[in-house]
């Protein structure tokens, strides 16, 4: 697995996969491009024949926190330790920046993405009720804080 940049040409790449996992919750390519455009921390995850595996972002607010915007990894991916290797490099930008504070908001009903998130020192501190639209399903708050 390789991780590199995410750039204005993945996001063609992303949208199925957007919309194999999150239906209509799925982020807009006018999103993507927005995200990108903000200057946010991207990266995806390739195979050794260059196909993209999954993609994460952190959206950094110096010098105090940071927000995981999003981690998604292809359903034929998962479970291979994509997921984990993302968000490991969300965490090392975080710290190279010196922001001891970063945060995400997981689906409710998404254990094994909490289970993940856990992992990595991510506790739960709030819910925000109906976050997630149109389903209308809860969104956990979760926390990791550094030393």
């Amino acid at each position: 697995m390789r991780l590199t940049r995410f750039r204005w040409w993945h996001i063609d790449e992303v949208l199925p996969i957007e919309a194999d996992l999150f239906g209509a919750e799925q982020w807009s390519a006018a999103m993507f491009w927005n995200e990108l455009a903000n200057g946010h921390f991207y990266q995806v995850a390739t195979d050794d024949r260059g196909v993209l595996l999954g993609y994460a972002g952190l959206a950094v607010a110096p010098p105090d926190e940071a927000w995981v915007q999003n981690i998604a990894v292809r359903r034929d991916a998962q479970r291979r330790g994509v997921g984990r290797l993302l968000l490991e490099a969300l965490l090392a930008e975080a710290a190279r920046l010196g922001v001891r504070s970063v945060l995400l908001e997981v689906a409710a009903d998404n254990a094994p993405a909490q289970r993940l998130y856990a992992m990595y020192g991510f506790e739960p501190i709030g819910v925000r009720r109906g976050y997630y639209q149109p389903s209308n399903t809860d969104a956990l708050v979760m926390q990791r804080i550094e030393d």
